[in-house]
């Protein structure tokens, strides 16, 4: 099955995203293209390397995912081509592909000069024929090099030590519940058994299993499917009621 998946911040209300499907189903119409997200905030480059993170492990290995975020940006050092973990990344050498995994990608391929070409839409012009023709059999290694320079950007990190997590906040969805970068398995490691997660103006002292495990209205906490830490209010909106948004502090202190 020759499948791509497509990831910009193009919107849904211009021509970008049908002219880059139409290059590449012109080069196989058999292609099943599979939307990710067409909503990043335009540069979010954050945002878009979340969203790709927790969604590209549900694709069969072998998926073919084109990456148009920031693609003529001024931190853009050229377009490469990446294996991470059987799939096959193409995109901009802008540090967006670094932050997919907490390893680096078994391959890294600079495409060559005679596969780049002047471009206001590289997108359409050199990622998209690059992606098909991979997703067609095709491999990332005939079209460049090895990659000297691959572009790294660091995600913030939650700082733990026997007493305490601290965190932040690194999405908040449009039910108005907060992601947090806290993951389960440090939590689990350094839990005593009694612990407090304050957040906001709340706190609570044990977790749930579900947003529906607490009545409407109140402070609710879990680790969701993505073995974050999630928080919010039940039926409301958490960022707004409880004063949060993006990279605010979330403690987690262990004993009474």
């Amino acid at each position: 099955m020759a499948l791509v998946t497509f990831l910009s911040d193009f919107g849904d209300k211009d021509y970008y995203v049908p002219a880059v499907k139409a290059k590449m189903l012109s080069i196989n119409p058999q292609l099943n293209i599979v939307d990710i997200s067409h909503h990043i905030e335009p540069y979010d480059i954050e945002h878009a390397a979340f969203i790709l993170r927790s969604t590209f492990r549900e694709f069969p290995k072998g998926t073919v995912h084109l990456v148009g975020i920031n693609t003529t940006g001024t931190m853009t050092q050229g377009y490469i081509g990446v294996k991470l973990e059987e799939h096959i990344f193409v995109g901009p050498n802008n540090g967006i592909l670094s932050l997919l995994a907490d390893q680096d990608p078994g391959i890294l391929v600079q495409f060559a000069d005679i596969h780049l070409k002047d471009s206001t839409f590289p997108t359409r012009d050199i990622l998209a024929p690059i992606a098909a023709k991979v997703a067609s059999g095709a491999a990332i290694h005939d079209f460049g090099g090895p990659l000297t320079n691959f572009r790294k950007l660091m995600a913030r990190q939650a700082k733990a030590t026997r007493e305490h997590i601290i965190g932040h906040v690194i999405r908040i969805d449009r039910y108005g519940n907060l992601l947090t970068n806290i993951r389960k398995d440090v939590f689990e490691k350094l839990n005593p058994g009694k612990f407090t997660i304050q957040f906001g103006r709340e706190s609570v002292t044990k977790l749930q299993s579900g947003y529906d495990q607490v009545e409407a209205g109140d402070p609710f906490a879990f680790f969701n499917s993505l073995d974050l830490l999630e928080i919010g209010i039940n039926i409301g909106h958490g960022g707004n009621l409880l004063g949060l948004k993006q990279d605010s502090v979330v403690y987690i202190h262990f004993g009474g």
